[in-house]
């Protein structure tokens, strides 16, 4: 069963869906509101790529489609009708046999339908199948989200994948299978990246050593340690040792040899024995020790010199291994502990007898070398990594997705893989089972088909038809079964063909009967039992009101079998613009207001060649009167029709129904008003009916709304403003208004009272205009030109070639 349609073809230029559709649908349109377009998509949908029919659960079923296109094609165009094939009406056994194969088809494609449900879904978009997308895209966009943290640091690692996000996740699934890389945690690889997907690095010269081993031992001189004097066993030594003022006396022997032989200090002239013991006091030893002060202090000055320089050498290639913002305090920190021990030395030199103990700087050597030792690990690992860089980079990237695998996606990686193993198992069983299901659904069908050969005949329908058409007065033809016993002829009771000389109502008649007998069965010896959508659109053109009613009932039979489903057909569309044929055809009993839950209705309806479908809760068409009522109801009223629903309104009420002579309902008017009453009722006559559905009054649509405010009048003025009230219901406007007619108005008014005589003198209706107009002649003459400057004389004047 179709369950929407989707129309943008003909005059559906605003694409159109018709939603909710039932078993049994009814369209009611004007012919060219574009019924028969919807007709043709629901026969070949996949010829209209803008349109669409969306079918139940997807399962799309033969479509029959009765209209013009049918008739052209079995009557018009071809000699013989097809000859329709259904089950023979004596073979009980087979005909139970075909019900029961039936059954187990529609019971096995109902299984299959269940199973392409929970693979694709309803819509092709769903089940399991959808599920698995669904799955793919989530894990991708996981993936996705880790490249998108990742790239600016580990953007060499993703060269090729950076701007496509599914070959990112293949490469995730190909690395998950196995990887015989390191594990380094997310600094180790931040910094490894940084030196191999930067510019391909150069060596980095080693960090030269600097060896304090004699800056650290000149510290520890025992000299340091040691108080320098003079001997002991001199007989001045007991008196300076008394007095501890051996660097004094040392310094003062300076002077005493200055001052030939006299003590600087009390003036006295010195024996002999003084200045031998002073200079025995000071012997070889005291001077051995004195230079030994001096040569430390040398020695340690230039030691810790050529450091310092070598420390301060070491800064200046600003090496990035090497920590300069530990390293320049240590030196700084060298430079004050070296200076400060020379100062000491320096001290010792002046006071021999003084213990001093330098202050060691071999912490901060030691501190100094870890430093540099640290550089040249990193400078060896550089430049082994240089030297061996292709395969350093291809390890860095095997060991970034290592760790991507087995810390940030993990999970990821273990939930996806599951998941995909379960769908694709599911994947695989359903289209398995839907695999066989089709194949046993195959070997039934061909068993039915087998069964329908055996068991169809073409000869049923032909009796059928000829029923019918015997039964509602169609004597002079029937049809007969042709030589090649696949076809009907149609021929007169002598024989003779009769096709070329029916009329079009006998077409039309005998083509439905064909088409409704067809519904039934097939046109081929396989195919009666299909289940099959119907469309019929307007079947009853040419028909007189008889075999319109024959007609109305060998539809709702289809009806009653869509109801009950107790045939082939599941579905049925009505489209008709004959208002007595859809009142017919949508009667029934058990509708009270609504439609009942298998039917709905439509009305089609085309404004500036714009063609628009209203869905109706209940039947929209009452009557034709109720129908020329809602026309008038409308915002969207065309100015064209307007005169002729009015006219049609009021000859339907006022002579058909009320009995009152139209022409007399002018006599509650003056002036314009007057006028614009006789020009709606010109046509309430006899002989207006045979075209009243062409015939209209040439106005501009200045003048609409003065129509409707005398329609309005006339009503109310004869005492029917009641009825009028009551037809319009919520859309009633009191229209009682008087208006002064403009000059323009006066001289349309002038014209129309001369044409008005004319009308009343002669008995062929015409067509109203006013100057400068052109309007359509009733008889489908040419259309007449009214010049701006005719008189009524002749405008009124008849045309030897136009009347």
């Amino acid at each position: 069963m179709i369950e929407s349609i989707r129309l943008a073809i003909a005059t559906y230029t605003d694409p159109v869906t018709i939603n909710g559709l039932k078993e049994i649908n009814f369209f009611y349109g004007a012919n060219g509101a574009g019924k028969t377009s919807i007709g043709r998509v629901i026969e070949h949908p996949e010829s209209y790529l803008l349109s669409d029919v969306q079918w139940k659960n997807g399962r799309r079923v033969e479509t029959m489609v009765y209209n013009q296109d049918f008739m052209e094609r079995n009557f018009n165009q071809v000699a013989n009708l097809k000859g329709v094939f259904t089950l023979g009406e004596t073979q009980q056994a087979k005909l139970d046999e075909i019900t029961v194969l039936k059954k187990d088809i529609e019971r096995l494609e109902a299984g299959r339908q269940s199973l392409k449900t929970a693979l694709i879904g309803t819509d092709e978009t769903g089940g399991k199948r959808q599920e698995l997308i669904v799955l793919e895209e989530q894990f991708k966009d996981k993936c996705w989200a880790q490249k998108r943290k990742h790239d600016e640091a580990f953007h060499g690692a993703f060269q090729g994948l950076r701007n496509n996000a599914e070959k990112f996740k293949d490469r995730v699934l190909q690395e998950a299978r196995g990887s015989a890389s390191q594990f380094l945690q997310l600094p180790d690889l931040t910094k490894k990246a940084e030196l191999l997907y930067g510019e391909k690095p150069k060596s980095e010269v080693v960090i030269h050593s600097i060896n304090f081993n004699a800056l650290t031992e000149y510290e520890k001189a025992p000299i340091l340690g040691t108080k320098i004097i003079g001997k002991s066993d001199v007989d001045i030594a007991a008196m300076i040792e008394r007095l501890n003022n051996s660097d004094w006396v040392r310094q003062g022997i300076k002077y005493f040899n200055e001052n030939d032989g006299e003590c600087p200090f009390c003036q006295q002239q010195t024996t002999k024995d003084f200045e031998r013991s002073l200079t025995e006091y000071f012997d070889d030893s005291f001077e051995k020790n004195t230079l030994a002060i001096d040569v430390l202090r040398g020695n340690y000055q230039d030691t810790s010199t050529m450091i310092l320089q070598q420390l301060h050498a070491i800064l200046v290639p600003e090496s990035k291994f090497l920590d300069h913002d530990k390293l320049v305090p240590l030196i700084d920190l060298l430079t004050t502990e070296t200076r400060t021990n020379l100062e000491k030395i320096h001290l010792k030199k002046a006071t021999p007898s003084l213990v001093i103990e330098l202050k060691s700087t071999a912490s901060t050597c030691e501190k100094i070398l870890d430093l540099i030792s640290d550089a040249n690990q990193q400078i060896y690992r550089h430049n082994d990594v240089v030297a061996n860089f292709d395969r350093e980079y291809d390890e860095l990237t095997g060991e970034i997705w290592k760790y991507l695998l087995e810390v940030e996606l993990k999970e990821e990686i273990k939930h996806y893989l599951r998941q995909k193993a379960a769908l694709e198992g599911a994947i695989t069983g359903l289209a398995t089972k839907i695999r066989v299901g089709e194949t046993v659904i195959e070997v039934k069908k061909e068993e039915l088909d087998k069964l329908e050969r055996a068991s169809t005949t073409i000869e049923p329908t032909a009796r059928a038809i000829n029923k019918l058409l015997k039964g509602f007065g169609f004597h002079g033809f029937k049809l007969a079964v042709a030589s090649t016993e696949s076809s009907y002829k149609l021929v007169r009771s002598n024989g003779a063909d009769a096709k070329g000389t029916l009329s079009e109502g006998e077409k039309t008649f005998v083509t439905f009967l064909y088409f409704y007998h067809l519904l039934k069965g097939s046109a081929s010896t396989v195919g009666t039992t299909n289940d099959r959508v119907v469309v019929i659109d307007d079947p009853v053109s040419s028909l007189d009101s008889d075999v319109l009613f024959i007609v109305s009932s060998l539809i709702k039979q289809l009806f009653e079998e869509v109801k009950t489903n107790t045939g082939y057909i599941k579905q049925v569309f009505i489209f008709t613009h004959n208002i007595y044929f859809h009142k017919e055809i949508t009667f029934n009993h058990e509708r009270k207001k609504n439609a009942l839950p298998y039917e709905t209705f439509w009305v089609i309806r085309k404004s500036d060649q714009k063609s628009k479908i209203e869905s109706h809760a209940g039947n929209p068409i009452k009557t034709s009167y109720d129908l020329l009522w809602s026309e008038l109801k409308r915002p969207d009223i065309n100015n064209t029709t307007i005169q002729n629903t009015l006219r049609r309104i009021l000859e339907n009420y006022f002579k058909i129904l009320g009995s009152t002579d139209p022409h007399t309902l002018y006599k509650h008017f003056d002036g314009a008003d007057k006028i614009h009453c006789r020009s709606l009722l010109s046509w309430v006559n006899d002989g207006s009916h045979f075209a009243h559905d062409d015939l209209y009054l040439a106005i501009e649509d200045s003048m609409v709304e003065n129509y409707r405010r005398v329609f309005f009048k006339i009503f109310d003025h004869s005492g029917h403003l009641a009825h009028y009230k009551m037809m319009m219901g919520d859309a009633y406007v009191d229209l009682n208004v008087a208006e002064e007619p403009v000059a323009k108005e006066e001289a349309e008014v002038q014209v129309a009272i001369e044409q008005q005589a004319a009308v009343e003198a002669d008995a062929s209706p015409i067509v109203l205009a006013t100057k400068g107009q052109n309007v359509d002649h009733p008889s489908g003459l040419p259309p007449i030109t009214v010049p701006a400057a005719a008189t009524s004389e002749e405008v009124l004047q008849p045309k030897s070639d136009l009347f």
